[in-house]
């Protein structure tokens, strides 16, 4: 994606939806500025020329230009703000209103024969589209961890988990790409034999998106369960996803029946770790390993179920 690319889509796009085509008279009389300070208005009844800069990012003196020019056509109003005496309330006048109203009705009418033109089959990927694009262009609020789910896997997603650990801990910890086909074999495993009532998959979703996952899965050990491919997004992190996952774990193995859950790591994965310990897994053994590429020490970790928990 270049600058390039962008301002190609800009020209195509406002070519389409008519903005330099004046002949449709989309607009008239108000300039499409002036036409999106009424469309604020008549949906945000209670705001001022402050609220209206931000939003808009307008320059002051233009602005106010504008609302000079509605106030003296009889379409706005301004009356002392009740949320601040020092600013001025603005609202739309009935004319107002009707304007804003009709320049709506030429908008939609427009869009409409344009939407007309796209198979109803593709509609649902044009409206995707114009959302990722949205989604990616906007300042998304800060996310909380509250904003997290927790769900099973959906298609797709059990390649996504090959994927993302092969991509992240090759970036991370310069892994080879023998640890994409351990990571490989152990999601084949499970996705072609798996009891679900004793196995389970959890996916950690964000406005949308996977960003993290985890595993439980039956041990050798007669009623040991294991963890498995605790995995937490670079720009997730900080949310306390990973405790979410890995409490999510160890609820069900306790939940049905298990008497353990173990887990191998590496000691260079402290922030995983951390989270291990802080729900009460104890550390039972270690070992150097030359492994995916690196110089390693295997950890082996364990929770007793019957004990105090978390």
């Amino acid at each position: 994606m270049t600058v390039q690319d962008i301002r190609a889509f800009n020209r195509f796009y406002t070519n389409v939806i008519g903005a330099l085509d004046y002949s449709r008279h989309l607009y008239a009389p108000f300039t499409l500025t002036e036409s999106r300070v009424l469309y604020e208005l008549a949906h945000s009844p209670h705001t001022d020329a402050a609220d209206l800069r931000s939003e808009l990012s307008l320059d002051a003196g233009y602005l106010s230009r504008i609302l000079n020019r509605f106030e003296q056509d009889g379409l706005i109003e301004r009356a002392p703000s009740r949320r601040d005496p020092r600013r001025r309330q603005i609202t739309l006048t009935a004319r107002g209103r009707e304007t804003a109203d009709l320049l709506a009705e030429r908008a939609d009418e427009s869009v409409g024969a344009l939407l007309a033109t796209v198979p109803a089959a593709e509609r649902t990927r044009l409206s995707e589209a114009l959302h990722t694009v949205r989604t990616l262009l906007s300042d998304p609020p800060p996310a909380r961890p509250e904003d997290v789910v927790l769900r099973e896997p959906g298609p797709g997603d059990l390649g996504w988990i090959v994927q993302r650990n092969a991509a992240l801990y090759a970036a991370e910890y310069d892994f080879n790409a023998d640890y994409e086909g351990l990571v490989a074999r152990i999601v084949a495993d499970f996705a072609e034999d798996h009891d679900p009532h004793l196995e389970r998959v959890w996916i950690a979703e964000l406005a949308g998106r996977p960003v993290g996952c985890v595993m439980c899965v039956r041990d050798d050990a007669p009623g040991t369960a294991r963890l498995r491919l605790l995995l937490v997004e670079p720009d997730a992190r900080g949310l306390r996803i990973g405790d979410q996952l890995v409490s999510a774990v160890v609820e069900f193995a306790r939940g049905v029946g298990y008497r353990d859950l173990v887990l191998w790591t590496n000691d260079i994965l402290g922030a995983a770790r951390r989270i291990y310990q802080r729900h009460g897994f104890v550390l039972v053994a270690e070992k150097p390993h030359r492994s995916f590429g690196q110089d390693l020490v295997g950890q082996d970790w364990r929770l007793d179920l019957h004990g105090t928990g978390e």
